[in-house]
């Protein structure tokens, strides 16, 4: 019998994850990962920007991101969900293999396994917004009304 959650942060799954490998295209601009994407969009600083994309792995992009916190958009808890949204998108678009791997997930739900973060996903108590796993099912949604 399946699982009846697809659970994703590192494993099987990983290629949901901000801190998987899949480079892609955004803005014009060919992003590492989209953790590095999502980092980088938290400031207007166009130097602070490229030195976010630079960084040597994902959670390098966040460090630099976290020491750089007092310049970041003022709108930022504003748009950080649609921001996210954008970037997963931009990435499911660009690799196949993703799509192919969210398609076969059916209708489970998809959630960010991480012990740590409440927001994007389910958090310690298992109890979080899983706001990650909310925008892969979506956009898996919109996936499958396209295929026939």
């Amino acid at each position: 019998m399946p699982e009846d959650k697809v659970l994703f942060y590192e494993g099987a799954h990983y290629m949901y994850s901000n801190f998987s490998a899949f480079a892609f295209w955004w803005k014009g601009i060919l992003w590492p990962t989209s953790e590095h994407a999502y980092q980088a969009e938290k400031f207007s600083d166009p130097l602070v920007r490229e030195m976010i994309r630079l960084a040597l792995s994902p959670y390098d992009a966040k460090r630099m991101s976290r020491m750089h916190s007092e310049f970041v958009r003022i709108d930022w808890h504003d748009v950080k969900l649609a921001v996210m949204e954008e970037i997963i998108r931009a990435k499911l678009a660009q690799h196949p293999y993703i799509l192919k791997k969210l398609l076969a997930t059916g209708d489970r739900e998809i959630v960010e396994d991480s012990p740590h973060d409440g927001f994007w996903g389910r958090g310690r108590e298992h109890a979080g917004k899983n706001h990650m796993g909310r925008i892969w099912m979506k956009l898996r949604s919109e996936a499958s009304e396209v295929r026939p």
